[in-house]
């Protein structure tokens, strides 16, 4: 193998693998590295590359075992074979915890947007700056810390908390599962936000595993489906003859809950006088059943859900301001699908290996094809959406592989995001009205997503913000101001 290793030590502690056919520019990038105190590993075409990536990710103990695994791969995108872009997409699904950075003397818009859909940490034309490298190394390094956290993480909560089936690379879902860990002990009321469809229900049920009452029972309930003259009724139950049809006693959610844990759900959509009587619960853990004079004492944990924001519900009076800060202790944010893509490739490979266990299916790969119009849908509903559709396919599925024919027409024809970034507008397959826009612009409204989410989630901290995001707080208050997002803080 074509392979040029130093024995000199990262400062940071890192090992990156360059890739790159053009030998004088693969050498270049390692003597400069080299002399920034980082160890390199020098390859000219992607197989040696995965080659070397394979030795070095052997288990402990083995006879290929590298003495030092990689933490960052630098790869340009056009090379004779395997290009960059099936590099960076193999990397993802053999290597998760090593981070891609692509690195080209072509570079436009369209291989820009793709190569981070694929799963790369960032895109840098050639020639390249040397400032510029060492900030998106040092980045990259941050990021390569933070996946490897958030699987040792993801890993323990998988066993304590039941979380096999909360699936996130995504920094967000990381600060999700670190939020519960450290929660799940407590008596403290838990909001969990997200859109209908990214697994409120699962992490509920994780806090209740996770918590000593683990043992008593898990009480789900759903506001929104339950009229209004029932919710009560469900919730504090009620005794024979209170009302027209109450033929007998009936038991209550919160007190079949009693020692355990209660769930509500869509708390949004709860009326004025049942927030009422649910705020006197919440402070007292009291209640009487509809139609009883008796008081009933519970000891419950509650965890509540929404999927619209109960702040802006407040603004405009429909809920009620005290219930709001009652339940607001610790907030938990589900990020909505489409906001974390890369998320994508690991979750259809999870739904896939459990819907065909479940149908008997022998379904184990899906196509290029197949994966790209997934990602490129805009998924309304969701990761529940995903597994439907997931399963669908391996059920319909002939054959080992999910191809696009699997795949519902309106995932295929309904390709476009609701509203559309101006990255998915560049991109040169859409339509024949297609025309180059700088890659800054492209770029814009993605980037402005990702920072107004990271600024709700941490509160506009900007300094957490920050942090999460791995970049300085200069470069984000720049980028506030740019994308006019100090207008719309509280």
């Amino acid at each position: 193998m074509a392979e040029k290793r130093r024995q000199t030590k990262s400062k940071a502690g890192g090992r990156i693998l360059i890739v790159d056919d053009d030998p004088i520019v693969a050498e270049s990038l390692s003597e400069f590295l080299g002399a920034e105190g980082y160890s390199t590993a020098v390859c000219f075409n992607a197989s040696e590359a995965l080659e070397l990536l394979r030795e070095a990710s052997a288990p402990e103990g083995s006879a290929t075992r590298r003495p030092e695994p990689f933490n960052i791969v630098l790869t340009d995108v056009s090379m004779p074979g395997m290009s960059g872009l099936e590099l960076v997409k193999t990397i993802g699904k053999e290597h998760p915890s090593i981070v891609p950075v692509v690195l080209t003397g072509y570079g436009t818009i369209e291989s820009a947007v793709r190569a981070i859909r694929d799963g790369a940490f960032d895109y840098m034309s050639k020639p390249v700056v040397d400032d510029e490298l060492r900030m998106t190394l040092e980045r990259a390094l941050r990021q390569q810390t933070l996946l490897a956290e958030n699987t040792n993480l993801k890993k323990q909560l998988d066993t304590k908390f039941g979380l096999g089936s909360v699936i996130g690379r995504d920094y967000r879902m990381a600060k999700a599962f670190e939020m519960i860990e450290a929660v799940a002990p407590s008596k403290a009321t838990v909001l969990i936000t997200g859109e209908s469809g990214t697994g409120k229900s699962l992490l509920a049920r994780s806090i209740h595993r996770g918590s000593p009452r683990a043992s008593g029972s898990f009480v789900e309930i759903h506001c929104g489906s339950i009229p209004e003259t029932l919710l009560e009724s469900e919730l504090f139950g009620h005794v024979k003859g209170a009302f027209t049809g109450a033929h007998a006693d009936k038991q209550g959610k919160f007190l079949a809950a009693d020692g355990g844990t209660i769930f509500i759900d869509e708390i949004n959509s709860a009326s004025a006088a049942m927030q009422l009587k649910l705020l006197r619960v919440l402070q007292e853990r009291k209640f009487e059943p509809i139609g009883s004079t008796d008081t009933i004492e519970v000891d419950v944990r509650v965890v509540l859900a929404t999927n619209q924001s109960l702040e802006q519900l407040v603004r405009e009076g429909t809920f009620r301001e005290d219930l709001y800060y009652r339940i607001n202790v610790v907030k938990i944010d589900l990020p909505p699908l489409r906001d974390r893509m890369s998320d994508i490739p690991a979750l259809v490979e999870h739904f896939m290996a459990k819907h065909s266990a479940e149908h008997g299916k022998s379904v184990v790969a899906i196509s290029d094809d197949a994966i790209e119009a997934i990602r490129r849908y805009s998924f309304p509903g969701n990761v529940r959406e995903l597994e439907n559709i997931i399963e669908r396919a391996v059920v319909l599925s002939s054959r080992p592989t999910i191809t696009a024919d699997d795949l519902p027409v309106h995932v295929l024809e309904g390709n476009a995001p609701m509203q559309r970034s101006a990255a998915d507008r560049s991109h040169p397959d859409d339509d024949s009205s297609w025309s180059p826009i700088p890659l800054s612009e492209a770029l814009e409204e993605p980037e402005k997503r990702i920072l107004l989410k990271a600024l709700e989630a941490n509160e506009w901290n900007r300094q957490k913000t920050a942090d999460d995001l791995c970049i300085n707080r200069t470069t984000l208050y720049k980028k506030i101001k740019a994308y006019g997002l100090d207008k719309l803080a509280g």
